[in-house]
């Protein structure tokens, strides 16, 4: 009779692995998400889309991504997650029909008329449950089901605890959690300020990111005649409204052993480099817990070679802390007290955190070892590259050469000019990312999400 011991050993054995959720803002980077370790791909259309700002796929090339993803034996969900006004009810079921034609794995939806359309003229296409649904507790993925959805993306103001009571609750319908990415400052996306700000509406894809900006903020004295004197908490201004962003990697675990099914990250509209190195992070992470292997504190580390606004791990490990480190304790203040918001102690403005640069993706590389891609960020003569590789997490280590561009040979070079070639002295395939290794640094510039 197994040991204590060997029932937890034997129960991780058996324990369920969650699909890796990757986004993608184009088809590139559906490829690049997929090669790098995503066990599926979230896509979609700008028009019923929450991505209308940097998003590259349309109806012609949404077949093209869903070929790319079948041929790496990789699923793909087309997003229908907006909140529509009449005027764009009428045109959907064209967009339905193409979309049905491709046989996505699922279509991700939030809206109930068009979760009804969908459900009368494809009843056989999946449907996933949105987090713009703001889905928080059992009886609502109950509802879900008994509609016939499929899975339930559950809000991100959930906790580990409530997870797991909703999957205990709702065994017979998938359940998918975010576990890494920028967060709102609405609850799960419902947002006024950029409808407000500059007429583009959130809830449409066109979102502006105005809780990013800064802001001047003033207090009224009424001890002198209401003299208005500003609060300033930095140089740049007082950044009361943009969250730290999510990243719960040292939790997969809990939500393995939750019955999770899914795990999601966020970031349809961030770059090719992003789509990698968070793909081949979670993916060392994932493996890791399939091996039996405990969490490697190194892979945070890892996260960090991407710009962020610094990581915290939002709502989900709310009446955790003493399984947080100490300096990493989200929901306690200074002095001991508790709070409701992550704003409270997750606002650093418009601060990029990151301790590598992203420097290029290889396109091709010549016989004699030339490299060529587009260059991204500041390189010259002796700086020091880390090269990823796609379909494994080793990485090597490159000396910048001469570098090739502008019409001659070049000592530094920066980002921004197109193509430039550099030798390395292994073979780098496409789809290799460059970055440039530096110490770790605060930015106080804008990050767009």
């Amino acid at each position: 009779m197994p040991t204590q011991h060997g029932w937890a050993v034997l129960c991780w054995r058996v324990m369920k692995i969650p699909e890796l959720l990757l986004p993608a803002g184009s088809l590139h980077k559906l490829k690049v998400a997929i090669l790098y370790g995503a066990d599926a791909v979230y896509c979609g259309v700008p028009r019923y889309s929450l991505r209308a700002r940097e998003n590259e796929f349309r109806l012609h090339n949404l077949g093209a991504a869903t070929e790319f993803a079948r041929a790496h034996s990789k699923k793909i969900y087309f997003t229908v997650n907006g909140i529509p006004r009449n005027s764009k009810i009428p045109g959907y079921l064209r967009y339905l029909k193409a979309m049905a034609d491709l046989k996505p794995d699922a279509l991700i939806m939030a809206d109930p008329g068009l979760i009804m359309l969908t459900r009368d003229h494809a009843p056989d296409l999946p449907v996933h449950i949105s987090v713009q649904t703001n889905t928080m507790n059992y009886a609502a993925v109950e509802f879900w089901r008994r509609i016939g959805a499929k899975r339930v993306i559950l809000s991100r103001e959930v906790t580990l605890a409530e997870v797991r009571e909703i999957r205990q609750r709702c065994p017979d319908i998938e359940i998918e959690v975010f576990v890494h990415g920028s967060i709102c400052i609405a609850h799960s996306g419902r947002c006024f300020m950029s409808n407000y700000f500059g007429n583009r509406d959130a809830n449409q894809g066109a979102c502006n990111n105005a809780c990013r900006d800064a802001y001047q903020i003033f207090l009224k004295n009424p001890e002198k005649e209401d003299a208005q004197m500003e609060l300033i908490s930095s140089e740049d201004g007082t950044f009361l409204m943009n969250s730290k962003d999510l990243r719960a990697i040292e939790f997969l675990h809990d939500l393995a052993e939750s019955g999770v099914d899914s795990i999601k990250v966020e970031g349809r509209t961030k770059n090719d480099y992003y789509a990698a190195m968070i793909a081949r992070t979670y993916r060392r992470a994932l493996d890791d817990i399939k091996d039996g292997k405990a969490f490697d504190r190194a892979l945070l580390t890892e996260l960090d070679k991407v710009a962020s606004r610094k990581y915290f791990s939002g709502f989900l490990t709310r009446g955790m802390e003493e399984r947080v480190p100490e300096d990493e304790r989200d929901f306690q203040n200074a002095d001991g007290s508790r709070t409701d918001s992550p704003m409270d102690i997750a606002s650093h403005g418009s601060t990029r955190h990151q301790s590598y640069r992203y420097a290029g993706c290889i396109k091709r590389q010549d016989a004699d070892g030339t490299a060529w891609f587009d260059l991204k960020t500041r390189l010259e003569v002796g700086d020091e590259l880390e090269v990823f590789f796609p379909g494994t997490f080793a990485s090597r280590r490159a000396t910048v050469g001469e570098l090739i561009g502008r019409g001659g040979v070049n000592s530094v070079l920066s980002g921004g000019i197109g193509e430039v070639g550099m030798k390395i002295p292994f073979a780098v395939p496409e789809n290799v990312f460059l970055a440039r290794v530096g110490v770790a640094e605060t930015i106080r510039q804008s990050v767009t999400t």
